[in-house]
């Protein structure tokens, strides 16, 4: 069982999560929750309706704030109320597509949100080990089959993949130049193409799918050859708390680690929605040979090395069982179960596997 692998490391330890009312956020609350953790957490509130945040009614969870993490002064306040001992941060503007309609919104959220927590932790005398949530696209991206390692070049095409990748420039600077000689590990998590139950944002594969087959309308696939890392939501957050937990003890871990499948695993767009559709068996698709809208990464995979050998984490599921866990979700939800049975299945399906 997960306890006895943490060793109750979690309960009743103080965390805070920024970014809780997110997909993630909320998937991650729930579970901590549930290994008895005095969570805080801090957001704005939910961009998208339904949203996972209020179906598992995770303000009942958690000690929950809105606040901007642009606003230093306000984060820094509740930072110091707070006095966490781990800290997980989330909170960003996580979508490509809207980064280019956004590019200031993007970089002042993931950039300088960033350099706002990690200038309110120097002052803090309770905080650990902190995990700081990027992406796998902080790579500078060569379209080359060899998966990224964390000591390859970073760099980002688009506004999000830039923000992210500067976001990382920035956590290196202050474990060097702050944190480290205070005695605070940190460490940021490069993971992506994330998928799983309660996900309802826009312009992410299986949300989209989702969303049209259960309005009877076909599913435009604007790049069906791209090639990612695709993995369920427990996976990584399965690492974002191991590796808190490892950070507590061994703060010379602090550094970039990767989560993601195996580099096997790694499938195209096309092979992705075929599979969800005769898991959902209905739903028509319009495949789209030419690729659409503005420019976004074709190939992708990561080198998760690291990962496995410092952390001794391996994913549990294999893209066919994320997949069939994942449509399965939102049928039974569109069926009437809750998100909160369906959440909790799936952790202690998750569990029961460490």
């Amino acid at each position: 069982m997960v306890m006895a692998l943490f060793n109750d490391f979690f309960r009743g330890r103080k965390v805070l999560i920024t970014g809780h009312t997110g997909f993630k956020g909320s998937w991650l609350t729930l579970w901590l929750h549930r290994l008895g953790a005095d969570i805080t957490g801090i957001s704005l509130l939910p961009q998208t309706q339904p949203n996972l945040f209020s179906l598992l009614n995770i303000e009942s969870l958690c000690q929950h704030h809105v606040c901007d993490i642009r606003d230093q002064p306000a984060l820094a306040t509740l930072i110091n109320k707070v006095k966490p001992e781990i800290v997980f941060h989330l909170a960003a503007q996580p979508l490509v597509r809207a980064s280019y309609r956004e590019p200031i919104e993007t970089f002042s959220t993931n950039v300088m949100g960033t350099a706002n927590l990690l200038e309110a932790l120097r002052s803090s005398a309770t905080v650990k080990s902190v995990v700081m949530v990027t992406t796998d696209k902080v790579y500078q991206n060569q379209e080359v089959e060899r998966p990224y390692q964390e000591d390859d070049r970073l760099g980002g095409h688009d506004p999000y993949s830039a923000s992210k990748a500067a976001s990382e420039l920035i956590i290196d600077c202050y474990r060097n130049s702050f944190l480290a000689e205070q005695g605070i590990a940190l460490a940021s998590a490069r993971a992506g193409n994330v998928i799983g139950g309660g996900d309802w944002s826009d312009d992410r594969l299986i949300p989209d799918a989702i969303r049209a087959w259960q309005n009877k309308q076909p599913l435009n696939i604007r790049r069906p050859e791209s090639i990612r890392p695709w993995q369920h939501v427990l996976e990584p957050l399965f690492g974002y708390m191991k590796l808190a937990h490892d950070l507590y003890h061994q703060p010379e871990l602090s550094g970039a680690f990767n989560f993601g499948p195996e580099t096997s695993e790694a499938a195209t767009v096309r092979h992705v929605i075929s599979t969800a559709q005769q898991i959902y068996s209905s739903g028509d698709v319009i495949w789209h040979d030419v690729p659409e809208g503005v420019h976004e990464a074709g190939l992708l995979t990561l080198d998760t090395t690291k990962s496995h050998g410092m952390l001794n984490i391996r994913s549990l599921w294999d893209l066919n069982e994320t997949l069939k866990r994942t449509i399965n979700w939102y049928s039974e939800h569109e069926n009437g179960t809750t998100a909160q049975a369906l959440c909790e299945a799936d952790i202690a399906a998750y569990e029961a596997l460490l």
